[in-house]
């Protein structure tokens, strides 16, 4: 049986001083200052995480290039597997990413405006190196494809850019079947609803995911706890469960989650 992976992640964006800093917020928004990059790398690495996550959450955005350099010294500081995303939209950007000390790169925005780019990066790096990233967000309206009951409401999932600022009009589900037949290795599902809430992941969300896809699915946002984590691998069947406030802020530890998880015969990488 395949092992569930534990994966924190960090939101890395530029402070005051122009420098790399690790920031936590709600919603996608309210980010508040949370440590140095590479140091929290390294604690992770020590901690027995099973992967990191780099996220450059305004390059998009912002227009700019990753943060190579800073990658390249995370990269340095730890031994498991390291994904990076945002600001990538070339070819050229995933060959720099992975040159850089990636084993993965995080596509969202360039995927969606450019989707062959999913094509040329799985031909030319491996489709193990190409995630896509989903940022959704609900819908209450009659725009969507296919729709789920969520609190008694019907409701359909949209894709969003540019860290969840922008809609697209696509529905996620559609999405991600174009994406794994384009070649995706691996799929990134974010819920803006749940971001930073602690209230447990969209389980409505990353089920639908689950059932549409036979790749992999990271699910994120929203995790309080290991129960939640609990609940998204033997409810909504997500292959890794990504974390970052609590961790970050030592509510619970990636070695207590796993034996929560352990203890409750759920498959982990001890």
């Amino acid at each position: 049986m395949l092992t569930k992976r534990i994966i924190p992640c960090i939101d890395v964006d530029l402070d005051e001083d122009g420098n790399p800093a690790v920031y936590t917020g709600i919603n996608f928004e309210n980010l508040e200052y949370t440590g140095d990059p590479v140091e929290m790398a390294k604690q992770y690495n020590m901690a027995g995480a099973d992967e990191f996550v780099f996220l450059d959450i305004t390059a998009s955005a912002a227009g700019r290039e990753t943060m190579l350099e800073t990658v390249s010294r995370v990269a340095d500081e730890i031994f498991i597997p390291l994904t990076v995303g945002g600001g990538i939209r070339t070819r050229e950007d995933i060959k720099d990413t992975l040159r850089a000390g990636a084993d993965k790169v995080s596509i969202n925005t360039a995927a969606l405006e450019t989707p062959e780019l999913i094509n040329n990066g799985a031909r030319a790096f491996g489709s193990q190196c190409i995630v896509i990233s989903v940022d959704a967000r609900r819908r209450f309206d009659e725009q969507g494809e296919n729709y789920f009951s969520v609190d008694g409401e019907s409701c359909w999932f949209e894709c969003t850019v540019k860290g969840g600022r922008e809609g697209t009009g696509i529905d996620v589900l559609e999405w991600v079947m174009e994406a794994e037949n384009r070649g995706a290795g691996e799929l990134f599902i974010n819920s803006i609803d749940a971001d930073g809430t602690k209230d447990g992941y969209d389980i409505p969300l990353t089920s639908a995911v689950c059932d549409t896809v036979s790749t992999p699915v990271i699910a994120s946002s929203g995790c309080g706890g290991p129960e939640d984590m609990h609940e998204v691998f033997t409810e909504a069947g997500a292959d890794a469960g990504l974390a970052a406030s609590i961790f970050h802020f030592g509510e619970y530890s990636i070695e207590a989650t796993k034996e929560y998880l352990d203890e409750r015969d759920v498959p982990i990488r001890t």
